[in-house]
């Protein structure tokens, strides 16, 4: 049987925590912030984590990180 491939985007925007949890930065900090609430731009800074409703897929796109 053929190995699985990696979603290239995937694997580019996503890390498997040590505990199994994955982390992904938010979206929204390149440009165009100046209309976002000063609160918004804060908040999509630090790192985030994927919900578990999520998890089916994630495991599909990056199958030899769990």
């Amino acid at each position: 049987m053929p190995k699985m491939k990696t979603h290239s985007g995937a694997k580019k925007r996503f890390k498997v925590t040590g505990s199994g949890k994955v982390k992904y930065r938010k979206p929204g900090q390149r440009h165009l912030m100046t209309g976002d609430s000063g609160n918004q731009n804060r908040k999509s800074r630090k790192p985030s984590i994927v919900d578990v409703t999520d998890m089916k897929v994630m495991k599909k796109y990056l199958p030899y990180e769990f």
